[in-house]
């Protein structure tokens, strides 16, 4: 029987992944019908989307607490859809303040509930392993690190890799890059990446271009690369630029996407903590790791952590392998000084280089098609049972709406970095 299979899958990060999954699944079932929450890469591979995944993108407390109420609409009526269409599985992709209540209301009716993306448990939060037992039939985990917490909670779960480790190259060609990008082979390159997120940028691009202006001054000849996303984050980041009449000669290019490319050909990266951080291990980039939030929301995130660490390739490593600089600590010369450190140690940039070339093979592991093998298990037989399955009334629900707000506060520092978001 052709399946029927529902994903909510939030933000680009989760978009992505979850086309890659789709793509994966219809090798084995071309024919099988994908809807509910999804973004266009999703919908490129014939997805149904209900809703599109940037409804579920969320900058910071005050705009999560402001949608709670018409992100509970969009999850109540998919909820009923749900209920009536009777999928052969729900995948919830990412996005866990949105799909753990949803996923235990799913996997309530008999519905496999499958979460591609484990929350940042390990960061902070981690109390909340108890709401994913009750909700998730089986995570998919990015990190071998997690396999454990979810083996001592008895909660079924597949280390898969990390579909980045799938994507980037081995050995990055840099001056494939540099040409592309017009760059001369010999010029000292500094990529900045102040974030994906409009908060982000404007939190950061400051204090990025101010250290890029000392950089300069002490190394005239550098060339500082800037790929923004979308084009509210270009207006955030131009907007600032111009305010700071100091910056009318830096030598900055403003870039339209292209990250990859930029972090390929750059000397060094300064970079905002999330998903592009392990992007910059991935291409064996040096980095330097930075970071700024409201003063209190700091406080509250830095009492909640569990580790040393925010940024990703330091916490793969279990080590401070690249410098972090946040909040007061992220001044304008501290972070030239940082990115200063890497320009002029050669050896020590190779030897960073290693380590990442060792972290890319552990996480490079097939991603979408070891998550779709997960899934097909859990649709072998699962369509046959749900034509004979009664539908759970609606006072049978184990997880009323006010136990889990629609979209909690998230920690945009303890990000697990599938994209942007990343997702406690």
């Amino acid at each position: 029987m052709t399946p029927t299979i529902a994903i909510v899958a939030g933000e680009a990060s989760g978009d992505l992944l979850a086309a890659h999954l789709i793509r994966a699944l219809r090798v084995h079932f071309p024919d099988a019908r994908f809807y509910g929450i999804g973004g266009p890469k999703m919908q490129a591979e014939g997805f149904e989307a209900l809703w599109p995944s940037e409804l579920l993108a969320v900058n910071g407390y005050t705009d999560a607490l402001g949608r709670i109420r018409s992100l509970s609409g969009i999850r109540r009526k998919l909820l009923r859809d749900i209920r009536r269409t009777r999928p052969s599985a729900f995948i919830g992709v990412d996005a866990p303040d949105f799909n753990l209540w949803l996923e235990a209301k799913v996997k309530g009716q008999g519905i496999p509930a499958i979460h591609f993306v484990s929350p940042s448990i390990w960061a902070w939060r981690g109390k909340r392993i108890k709401t994913i037992a009750h909700a998730v039939t089986h995570m998919l985990c990015l990190f071998p690190f997690e396999m454990p917490i979810y083996e001592r909670a008895g909660i079924p779960a597949t280390y898969v890799g990390h579909p980045l480790a799938d994507v980037l190259p081995m050995e990055p060609k840099r001056l494939a890059a540099r040409e592309r990008l017009e760059l001369s082979p010999d010029a000292t390159v500094v990529a900045l990446l102040p974030g994906s997120r409009q908060s982000e940028v404007s939190n950061l691009a400051d204090s990025f271009i101010a250290a890029a202006e000392v950089l300069a001054r002490r190394r005239p000849n550098t060339i500082f690369l800037v790929p923004l996303v979308t084009r509210e984050t270009r207006e955030i980041f131009t907007e600032i630029l111009h305010r700071r009449e100091s910056a009318e000669e830096l030598p900055l290019r403003l870039l339209f996407g292209h990250a990859v490319d930029a972090m390929t050909a750059a000397d060094a990266v300064l970079v905002a903590s999330g998903t592009a951080c392990l992007e910059a291990a991935l291409l064996k980039r040096p980095m330097v790791i930075c970071y700024r939030m409201g003063k209190w929301q700091f406080r509250l995130v830095k009492r909640m952590a569990y580790l040393p660490w925010v940024g990703l390739p330091n916490i793969l490593l279990n080590e401070l392998v690249v410098p972090e600089l946040l909040q007061d600590d992220a001044t304008p010369e501290a972070l030239a000084d940082a990115l200063e450190r890497w320009l002029g140690d050669t050896d020590a940039c190779e030897a960073l280089a290693e380590r990442f070339t060792a972290l890319h093979m552990e996480l490079r592991r097939g991603t979408a098609e070891r998550a779709a093998g997960v899934i097909l298990s859990y649709l072998q037989d699962t369509a046959s049972k749900l034509q004979d399955a009664a539908p759970v009334p609606e006072s049978q629900d184990t997880v009323p709406e006010s136990q889990d707000a629609a979209t909690e506060p998230q920690d945009a520092a303890s990000e697990s970095g599938t994209s942007g978001n990343g997702n406690a």
